[in-house]
């Protein structure tokens, strides 16, 4: 995990997505919650995780999502990347790196960050964690209508900013 002092020796970088943070990532992000450093911006933006948790619940989505897009080819090719990828690149904490969107958004980066980590997270994990036991339907039909929104990012080991590992 950052801190003020150091960046960790090895990052493994998971995707970037255009305009915004999507689902998948704010779900990433939404077990063990914590504000650290950011290891590319100044201000103290970056979001800290637990990695497992996290995957297991977009896992747990993508297959509550799934179930309603058995026939979409393209939806199973996301899984299958998408769920690669993470297995790929475990760690012990994910990053959420919010400089760019929080920037774009907002006129105070770091109060952005503590709305992400004390509403926006917690509610995109309810709203997932519900749907997942089968009492949130209206949520997952509209997720799964527009799951390349959500869904959909550019996963990569070598991302817009690199890191030293």
């Amino acid at each position: 995990m950052p801190t003020q002092d150091a960046i960790p020796e090895a990052i493994r970088c998971i995707s970037e997505h255009n305009w915004g943070i999507p689902l998948a990532h704010k779900l990433m992000a939404g077990y063990g919650t914590t504000i650290v450093p950011s290891m590319i911006w100044n201000p103290r933006i970056g979001i800290a995780a637990d990695y497992d948790r996290g995957t297991a619940l977009l896992r747990d989505l993508l297959n509550a999502v799934g179930q309603g897009l058995e026939d979409d080819d393209e939806f199973a090719q996301c899984v299958e990347k998408t769920t690669a990828h993470l297995e790929k690149q475990r760690a012990g904490c994910f990053i959420l790196e919010t400089g760019e969107i929080v920037s774009i958004a907002d006129d105070d980066p770091e109060a952005a960050v503590q709305r992400l980590v004390s509403a926006d997270i917690p509610a995109a994990v309810a709203q997932a964690e519900a749907a997942i036991a089968g009492e949130n339907d209206e949520w997952l039909a509209s997720v799964r209508a527009d799951w390349q929104e959500h869904f959909a990012s550019f996963y990569s080991n070598a991302l817009y900013f690199s890191f030293p590992g």
